[in-house]
């Protein structure tokens, strides 16, 4: 599914791990010095309405999502930590992973019940040789992992599986 897709597993890499997995081959393979590179990365669930930081053990899911009016949507307080390696995000993603609200349905026995997004914040600084001048570029790269979104009477879910169901979608407006 969906899951699948973006995590994989450890013996078939999902699109995330992959797309990491290749920034960091290509930050190694350069050979110009003036060109520097740092990455950071952050992990949110949104799972019945609440915004929750992954990657911070002591987030209890009541993040509040604000409007910069020059950079977008952000996460207020999400944790962004700095990594040095694929091995050192890789890491970073399983401990989120571990963290994640999963629930057996009738139709998929760890169905994910929140959306996720993983964003990796990747900036380019180029130094202009014999000079104080220096750029620098910064992207924002964000991966979602959308919920199990299955119908209801498929699922067999009642109650407070039933809520969670319809909040599932409700999120994504």
């Amino acid at each position: 599914g969906k899951s699948y897709t973006m995590m994989g597993t450890p013996d078939d890499p999902g699109l995330i791990p992959r797309a990491c997995q290749e920034l960091f081959a290509r930050m190694a393979s350069n050979t110009d010095e003036c060109v520097t590179y740092s990455v950071e990365t952050s992990y949110l669930e949104i799972y019945n309405e609440k915004v929750r930081d992954l990657l911070n053990p002591r987030s209890q899911g009541n993040l509040k999502v604000r409007e910069h009016p020059v950079l977008g949507p952000y996460v207020e307080d999400l944790s962004k930590l700095v990594v040095s390696s694929f091995e050192d995000i890789n890491l970073l993603m399983d401990e989120g992973n571990k963290s994640r609200t999963v629930a057996s349905t009738n139709m998929n026995s760890t169905s994910s019940r929140s959306h996720a997004v993983f964003s990796i914040i990747f900036t380019q600084r180029t130094t202009v040789p014999n000079s104080d001048l220096s750029s620098e570029m910064v992207s924002k790269i964000s991966l979602v992992d959308l919920a199990g979104s299955e119908r209801a009477d498929s699922t067999g879910a009642t109650g407070a599986r039933l809520k969670e169901g319809a909040n599932i979608n409700k999120s994504l407006t």
